[in-house]
């Protein structure tokens, strides 16, 4: 299926690995110009090899600490132009609220939820006089299901749910969308390696963490492709009607009664 994305520019937050690198692979496959971000620049230049090597598109690399706001003015003035933003960088720390005391909270949140509004504002700022684009928000299954001991991450992507909504509300008006994917477990190399570690923990053998998958739904993780594509279809015109939604993409396990 063509997209109709061919020649269209996007820019990833958290793009060198996991979700993000995920999305950026299947923008690309659809001819879509890439500008990741992230923190590490190795990081980021083997991720930028690995597309090139794959795909006859433009990939470029930014490092950057999007905690830092002066780094999201930076961003906007430098690409100015991109017609896709894709806000996928930060992750929320485990803990009831008693374990996660506020500077860690703050600190978690400076990045993910404030890093998320900071970027869409900074953006959306330049779409509305083009009259188009589309912002999609990487938030996470937590916001709909929420943790007591992910208390923190629960909060956190709530709001951004609601941050999403409310925008899309408003963002037709300037022939603007911005959506939302909310995805459950992921196996990125992140979530892997924990496996491995609980299984070697539990089993005495790292190579058993698949038994720890067991009771999720179709009996695994998701598949990282499948939030890539999921992404690429969103904000490609073939979902042109769709704003202000977000998808969860967790198997149905929000909706199991044990």
């Amino acid at each position: 299926m063509d997209l109709g994305i061919k020649g269209r520019t996007a820019l990833i937050t958290g793009g060198s690995k996991g979700i993000g690198f995920a999305i950026a692979e299947q923008l690309a496959e659809e001819g879509c110009n890439v500008i990741l971000v992230a923190r590490s620049a190795d990081d980021l230049a083997a991720a930028r090899d690995k597309l090139l090597k794959k795909w006859k598109v433009d990939v470029r690399v930014r490092p950057a600490d999007l905690s830092n706001q002066a780094v999201i003015g930076e961003l906007a003035a430098e690409f100015p132009d991109i017609d896709i933003l894709v806000n996928n960088a930060g992750a929320i720390r485990t803990g009831r609220l008693d374990e996660v005391d506020d500077p860690t909270w703050r600190g978690y949140w400076e990045l993910k939820v404030f890093g998320y509004i900071s970027m869409t504002r900074a953006f959306y700022a330049l779409m509305k006089p083009r009259g188009r684009g589309v912002i999609l928000n990487i938030i996470g299954i937590a916001g709909e299901r929420m943790r007591a001991d992910y208390i923190a991450g629960s909060t956190g992507n709530a709001g951004l749910i609601a941050f999403t909504r409310a925008m899309g509300g408003e963002s037709s008006k300037y022939g603007v969308r911005i959506l939302g994917i909310n995805p459950g477990p992921v196996l990125t190399e992140k979530l892997m390696m924990s496996l491995k570690k609980t299984a070697k923990d539990k089993f005495g053998d790292e190579n058993r963490w698949q038994e720890l998958t067991q009771s999720m739904p179709f009996g695994r993780t998701i598949r990282p492709v499948e939030i890539g594509a999921m992404a690429a279809l969103l904000v490609s015109d073939l979902s042109g009607y769709t704003n202000g939604e977000v998808v969860n993409i967790d198997g149905g396990g929000m909706y199991r009664q044990s």
